[in-house]
């Protein structure tokens, strides 16, 4: 084996001009069609109501029930639209469980609910039970097991199998194209630490298909575009930092596990629901115990330094802030709600000002007013969280000059660029230098610019890979936001459905900060690219968040996150 490599080192020179030219056309080709086939069924699936019971009225209409969670009210906005002057704006929560049982909740309407002729605030329905709201009488009659299975037949199925094989072996072509192309530029004592790297990513996305397979789901658009994302940030430690690529693959196995858990626990509402609390208490603590033991790096108290290994506990707050944003809708009817979440949300923001990472802060805030709009649906309420941003901003300004500095340098960088703008301008001349097709793997010059395969990772790829694999990188994260809407109108519950556009714009306003700070385009905050960065805490962040978007899926077979039909092979 030694003298293999000894013999290929010695020729490998030979080869290493052609093959770097045939990679900078190789490389993008195979990623355009990756993700040409991964993109185009998750941005154009047919969008199917499922529906789940009928509310039969007293003249002998029917209206159908769409979600697990039905808004029942006068306003044109309610899941179930009933005209009628006695009934409330939003009057009434209709609410579906695994088990197949309804409730009815009182939503704070003016007369009430009755059930049976008795006024209740909560009540289990059984399929006689009158129901009457305002004054309207009906009575609900939740479809047949058989026509759920039936149901679950005829929804939109997502790829098959076999176009995730060969999605998978694509992916897996294009992997072994990078390497390739570093075993012939880069240094012999780091070749075992970029084996080891991009084939544990080959090896952990075969085993995760494989047990996807076992449990018959066969999407796997999201996680191939998510592994993707992996591979090219593997390619940035290669060149930056080889001998980091194993701390960054164990990182991306614990996102894996994470991404499963997080799933698990969203197969059921109730379960949901319980992690919820422990998430709320857990987003806290993270940030807590970083303000009372954490490490000042480049005036941000947020970094936790334990046993060697430094951690930034803000990424998993990220997840847990998502958690605690998601609601069923019988408790987004109630204000107290809402305000306990935004108090939650103000010592989120309030502990990440202490720590001075003003970065994280503000993409807490824009997940806020993007809760804060799901859950009300009030401009208003999002136009006075704004106002209260600009106040804050201009406190935090006075109280920590390290803030203000990042902005004094945005759209300045070249009035010193040996200092302040020092990153940002290397950044634009490397991005230029690499063109459409890069300059190949370890060729570029970027590499000994501090923060190279993090904060910068984007223009390290754009330089040694190519605009063009960069550019495609930025949209696979924006692919992440477009599905989470189409997903969210029929998503059977408002808890998929907020998790999962929250999730999703988190990790878009991170990419954002990251790319557009790079350029100078916005301040440049320090954050994280998803995915693609290296960090261990941003990977598993980044994990843990697609798990939302990944249980707001409800087409045929594609999610672990939705249970199967019983007696039916469909999800």
């Amino acid at each position: 084996m030694e003298d293999m490599l000894e013999l290929f080192i010695a020729s490998r020179d030979t080869y290493a001009a052609d093959y770097i030219g045939f990679l900078r056309y190789a490389v993008p080709i195979l990623a355009a069609v990756l993700l040409l086939r991964c993109v185009l069924p998750l941005l154009t699936f047919k969008r199917e109501p499922e529906i789940w019971a009928w509310l039969n009225l007293k003249d002998g209409s029917q209206i159908p029930i769409t979600h697990w969670e039905n808004v029942i009210g006068r306003s044109k906005s309610s899941d179930v639209c009933i005209n009628f002057p006695t009934v409330s704006r939003n009057h009434a929560v209709l609410t579906r469980y695994d088990d197949g049982s309804w409730t009815i909740s009182d939503a704070g309407s003016k007369d009430g609910v009755l059930v049976n002729g008795k006024p209740v605030q909560i009540c289990a329905l059984k399929e006689r039970d009158r129901i009457s709201i305002g004054g309207v009488e009906m009575k609900l009659q939740p479809i047949t097991e058989k026509q759920e299975i039936r149901q679950s037949q005829l929804r939109t199925k997502a790829a098959s199998g076999w176009d995730t094989v060969a999605n998978l072996l694509i992916l897996t072509i294009f992997q072994c194209v990078m390497v390739l192309g570093y075993l012939l530029t880069g240094q012999k004592e780091h070749f075992s630490s970029i084996l080891e790297g991009f084939g544990g990513i080959i090896l952990c996305q075969w085993l995760l298909y494989i047990f996807y397979a076992t449990i018959h789901r066969s999407s796997f658009e999201l996680e191939t575009i998510a592994f993707f994302l992996c591979t090219l940030g593997m390619a940035a430690i290669a060149t930056v930092k080889p001998g980091e690529t194993v701390k960054q693959l164990m990182a991306m196995f614990l996102g894996v596990v994470t991404f499963l858990a997080i799933g698990w626990s969203l197969r059921d509402l109730e379960r949901a629901k319980i992690f919820r609390y422990v998430a709320v208490v857990a987003g806290v603590g993270f940030l807590l115990v970083t303000l009372v033991f954490g490490t000042e790096y480049y005036g941000a108290k947020n970094w936790l330094i334990i046993g060697g290994m430094s951690l930034q506990p803000s990424e998993l707050t990220k997840v847990c802030f998502v958690f605690a944003g998601a609601s069923t809708m019988d408790r987004i009817m109630t204000k107290r709600n809402l305000i306990l979440f935004i108090v939650y949300s103000v010592l989120i923001c309030g502990c990440l000002a202490l720590m001075n990472d003003f970065g994280a802060a503000l993409i807490f805030f824009c997940a806020f007013l993007v809760i804060a709009y799901l859950r009300s649906g009030s401009v208003g309420t999002v136009a006075l969280a704004i106002t209260a941003l600009a106040f804050a901003g201009v406190l935090a300004f006075q109280i920590a000059p390290h803030a203000l500095q990042r902005f004094t340098t945005w759209r300045h960088i070249w009035e010193d660029p040996l200092y302040t703008g020092y990153q940002q301008t290397r950044a634009l001349m490397c991005i230029a230098s690499g063109g459409l097709l890069g300059l190949g793997p370890e060729q570029g010059l970027l590499q000994y610019v501090f923060a190279a395969d993090s904060d910068i990772a984007f223009a390290t790829i754009a330089e040694e890979w190519g605009l063009i694999l960069a550019v495609m990188s930025v949209l696979c994260i924006a692919v992440f936001g477009f599905f989470s809407i189409r997903t969210a109108r029929v998503a059977r519950s408002s808890f998929y459905s907020i998790g999962a556009c929250t999730a999703a714009s988190v990790l878009v306003i991170q990419t954002m900060l990251n790319c557009l700070g790079t350029v100078d385009v916005l301040p440049f905050t320090g954050v994280t690219f998803p995915f693609l960065s290296n960090g261990g805490t941003s990977m598993i962040g980044a994990w843990g968040l697609l798990a939302f978007v990944k249980a707001s899926d409800t087409r045929q077979n594609a999610s672990f996150a939705v249970r199967m039909q019983k007696g039916s092979e469909v999800a």
